[in-house]
């Protein structure tokens, strides 16, 4: 049995904590917040303790932990679970800087524990279908991967405004997904960005609307397209194509029954949003996280993952600016020791 320690009782902390209930091996024993009231609450639903972090970090009776805070206290909580020979889940970014994620994992090699990204849709079923034919040869050689990733409406202005901007929020999952899906890292990145939305987004310094090109070496394109509303609900598409071929997946909806009639046909709403639709891509996620400990066997994505995928917003943020590509010399120079 896996004994968890959980930071953070907030939206994803709570997914996490409904998450490792279900999962069989692992057992959450304490949570931690700076806000107690959300931890008396969400320790009073599970029936767990609360602790503070040096309750969690220095406890012999807890393997491993869960970072799901937020992300100016990663570097600190990852650095003290190191030292204390603890697994790390840590959900991204790992770090606003790269010279903190340099710094994280630094100390993740020098104390040699498990450490894995939080990039979730990796473990979504389907999308980890379409990654198992890619790799079985189905469509041949990869040419060109779209990726499709709009909220149903943006988050409030505050949070806008300490997010770090869509790139490093919002796309950054798409941007693990490229690398997942066109199997080597790209080697240039051109972004353009409007604020369309909301008028206040803009105010804030950040855009709404954005459409990155990345490029390979060998020459594969993928398009990543983001949007911070669709009226119609949670779009989360992903298109490869191939030399022999192309594979889809499509839109989870509510229900999958279609209705015809005169007026044409008519098919229930999508799922709302990330909760619904990537229930068991979570699920999916710290069941292998949890496997991967008791086996002694490596998690992934890894805190190497966590880094390329920042640098890839990073650079898209640059192009913003200037208007120019950006090549990623660095993407391929960083390793993990």
């Amino acid at each position: 049995m896996i004994k968890i320690g959980l930071f953070g009782c907030g939206r994803i902390g709570k997914v996490h904590a409904r998450t490792l209930s279900q999962t069989p091996k692992a057992k959450l024993v304490a949570v931690c917040d700076a806000v107690p009231e959300a931890a008396l609450v969400l320790a009073a639903e599970y029936g767990v303790e609360v602790r503070d972090s040096a309750g969690i970090l220095n406890a012999k009776d807890i393997d491993a932990v869960i970072i799901g805070s937020p992300t100016d206290t990663h570097l600190d909580l990852i650095t003290q679970a190191a030292e204390n020979g603890k697994a790390i889940f840590c959900e991204k970014p790992i770090e606003r800087s790269l010279a903190h994620i340099q710094a994280a994992m630094q100390v993740v090699a020098r104390y040699k524990v498990p450490f894995m990204t939080g990039f979730n849709r990796r473990f979504d079923p389907n999308f980890q279908s379409v990654a198992a034919r890619i790799t079985a040869g189905d469509i041949g050689n990869v040419e060109l991967v779209t990726i499709l990733s709009r909220d149903p409406a943006p988050p409030p202005i505050a949070y806008i405004k300490t997010s770090g901007g869509i790139f490093r929020d919002m796309m950054i999952h798409d941007f693990d997904m490229a690398r997942f899906l066109l199997g080597e890292d790209p080697i240039s990145v051109y972004a353009v960005g409007s604020s369309l939305v909301d008028s206040a987004i803009g105010d804030a310094g950040d855009i709404d609307t954005a459409v990155v090109t990345l490029k390979t070496e060998t020459g594969k394109i993928c398009q990543i397209s983001n949007s911070r509303r669709a009226s119609y609900g949670y779009d989360q598409r992903i298109e490869v194509h191939g030399a022999k071929g192309m594979l889809r997946a499509d839109n989870l909806h509510e229900s999958s029954v279609e209705y015809a009639g005169t007026e044409g046909f008519t098919r229930a709403p999508l799922q709302h949003f990330f909760l619904e639709r990537y229930e068991a891509a979570y699920r999916n996620e710290i069941g292998h996280f949890v496997a991967a400990i008791e086996q002694g066997a490596a998690v992934s994505p890894s805190i190497e993952d966590g880094l390329k995928a920042q640098i890839l917003a990073e650079s898209a943020a640059e192009s913003l600016e200037t208007g120019q590509a950006v090549a990623l010399e660095a993407l391929r120079s960083y390793s993990l020791y």
